[in-house]
């Protein structure tokens, strides 16, 4: 969006750089962290006349010039679309090595080990995307006003300055998405564009349509899911709207998407219990390879956004784990367990835990199809599932715990229960946001042991760290944290 932050994020990329006062806070996040840096002179002035002058551009701008949009939309959503790659992957290393930094400041704080290395030389160099654009296998899109004030556009949020105004700005020009996302979305806009039905705006305004969501893979297989809000209508005109819908995308000037798999899921409010998937044509499930094993994807189940690089991913986690036949995986990763499949065969076991609903369901269905007989799904928390494994523990076994959280990080009991337990020496975390609570994670790894509390076992040390680009021309990556103990 359209702010001061913004501004100076760009004014840092292309300037010569210095701390600014704020920079010696430790800001959240690496995004803020690169934010500590901006051009030399006179930054509140600057600041002023830059707003002054977007001010006038919100109000003399023409609707119609939908190239101001556009860039406007690019840099809210992809703010490195502007460099080229090998300069995009230079601002991502820099801002990993001041969380690292800021890591360590606050491990040796509370007395943490730390190597005698500064923490910074233990970050490899990044491992590229092996696609830069239209790498993304899922796309969300949303339903709002355009620029041109058409009502009915289907893209991105964008707002004005001050937040006064919401637009929706197509999204075709985004490195990001694959034309067939494009095509879909365009077809979904002349559909709504004929509907009767308005499309949802916000709580106030009401509206039917709410969101698009695409999800594509290299097989070929396309699953578009239509998120309805049906507000008052009964359940006869809800079924009209279905079987309008269904027939648009599949005989209709929608049928040129060749659609997979079309779902249709209402819109609940946050406190009430979510709505069921409903299938109105196609297969229920749409399938990807990786690694050369086959993946079953349902409607609601996570799955890694850039399918190529997440086998490059994969194949780092194995290689700095340093997995054997001997090894015996602890999975606690999120989505339908593809890092604790993909690794199965070169391990003894894999144990998986936190899977419910569609995601179990998926990786059940993999497991069974590629014929992994050593992974295995276990209900219990770490604590309870440990106990029951190290009862039948076989001498030459070797636990290793691989976590990757969600945005939400490891609950305080998860963390707990890793450091407790003796018997995980080996610990890979992989986070697409090392900070925030995922360094609150690893800080409770790291921290000395507490034995009045609730850390007893002996704390963690980091030992490498990789990164891999999971998202090129955005500031997101993964980064695989390797510990030891």
């Amino acid at each position: 969006m359209a702010n001061q932050r913004s501004f100076l994020f760009r004014m840092a990329l292309f300037s010569k750089v210095r701390p600014l006062p704020w920079g010696a806070s430790q800001p959240k996040g690496w995004l803020w962290a690169f934010l500590g840096t901006a051009c030399e002179g006179n930054i509140p002035d600057v600041v002023t006349e830059e707003k002054q002058r977007e001010k006038t551009n919100w109000k003399e701008e023409s609707s119609q010039n939908l190239d101001f949009w556009r860039k406007r939309l690019a840099d809210q959503m992809l703010p490195l679309w502007r460099l080229n790659y090998a300069e995009q992957l230079k601002v991502k290393f820099e801002s990993l090595k001041k969380n690292l930094e800021t890591l360590e400041t606050r491990l040796r704080k509370i007395g943490a080990g730390v190597p005698e290395q500064r923490l910074c030389s233990l970050l490899h160099p990044f491992i590229p995307s092996p696609i830069i654009d239209g790498y993304r296998n899922k796309s969300s899109f949303c339903i709002n006003q355009g620029p041109d004030g058409n009502l009915e556009t289907v893209g991105y949020y964008l707002k004005s300055w001050g937040g006064s105004n919401i637009f929706c700005v197509q999204p075709s020009h985004l490195k990001d998405i694959p034309e067939k996302h494009n095509q879909i979305a365009q077809c979904f806009e002349l559909f709504l564009r004929q509907s009767k039905l308005s499309s949802y705006t916000d709580s106030r305004k009401g509206g039917s349509w709410h969101e698009l969501i695409v999800r594509t893979t290299f097989l070929g297989h396309t699953m578009v899911i239509l998120i309805f809000n049906p507000q008052e209508l009964s359940q006869e005109e809800f079924c009209v709207q279905k079987e309008e819908i269904k027939e648009f995308f599949s005989t209709g000037p929608g049928s040129v998407c060749d659609l997979t798999s079309l779902y249709v899921k209402e819109r609940t409010p946050r406190h009430q219990q979510p709505t069921p998937f409903q299938l109105l044509a196609g297969e229920p499930y749409i399938f990807e390879e990786i690694l050369g094993l086959k993946f079953r994807i349902s409607p609601g189940a996570f799955f890694q956004l850039n399918t190529s690089a997440a086998e490059v991913l994969y194949r780092t986690v194995g290689e700095l784990g340093r997995v054997n036949s001997n090894t015996v995986i602890l999975d606690l990763s999120h989505g339908t367990g593809a890092t604790g499949l993909s690794l199965a065969q070169q391990t003894s076991k894999v144990f998986r835990m936190g899977l419910v609903g569609e995601a179990l369901e998926d990786a059940k269905w993999t497991a069974a199809f590629n014929g992994i007989t050593n992974w295995e799904f276990c209900p219990g928390n770490v604590k309870e599932t440990m106990s029951q494994i190290l009862e039948s523990q076989e001498d030459s076994w070797s636990f290793m715990a691989l976590v990757d959280p969600s945005q939400c990080g490891l609950s305080n009991r998860v963390v707990q229960d890793i450091r407790n337990c003796k018997a995980i020496q080996t610990l890979l975390f992989v986070s697409c946001r090392p900070y925030g609570k995922s360094m609150e994670n690893i800080i409770e790894l790291c921290r000395p042991l507490d034995p009045e509390g609730n850390l007893l076992g002996e704390p963690f040390v980091l030992r490498q760290a990789v990164p891999v680009d999971m998202f090129p021309h955005s500031l997101q990556c993964e980064l695989v944290f390797l510990f030891t103990r």
